[in-house]
């Protein structure tokens, strides 16, 4: 078994997938013609996105739909670099709002915390050293 995707529910897919590309310099891997699915060049595990309209017809049960309005659900995504300083900025210059502030950990990482424009948590990190 292989982890593939993460699939986050969104009101509209192509704004997050440009917001993603200025805040973090992923690429356009795929887009549907309806534009209520998107993918990422992101590394191994696709990061992509789908519409709250395709996540409807899904989901019979419903889901939860995040708004940034409320606090964060319980996951985020995490995004590692050598500059955390720089990508943290340009995150919040392409649109996205600081959560926590970057800090240092006793182990010598260094995190910080954003939402998306959908409200999704972002954790920006500086990676582990060993």
């Amino acid at each position: 078994m292989k982890y593939a995707y993460t699939i986050l529910y969104v009101e509209d897919v192509e704004k997050t997938m440009s917001f993603y590309e200025n805040a973090f310099g992923f690429q356009k891997k795929f887009i549907t013609p309806e534009h209520d699915y998107g993918e990422l060049l992101s590394g191994e595990t696709t990061i992509a996105f789908a519409s709250h309209s395709l996540g409807n017809s899904n989901f019979k049960k419903g889901f939860k739909q995040l708004s940034i309005n409320e606090k964060p659900n319980g996951i985020e995504m995490a995004f590692t670099t050598e500059n955390i300083k720089d990508d943290f900025n340009k995150a919040i210059k392409a649109g996205a709002i600081e959560y926590e502030p970057i800090i240092e950990k006793p182990w010598g990482q260094k995190v910080g915390y954003l939402r998306d424009i959908n409200g999704f948590l972002i954790e920006i990190c500086t990676p582990i050293k060993n």
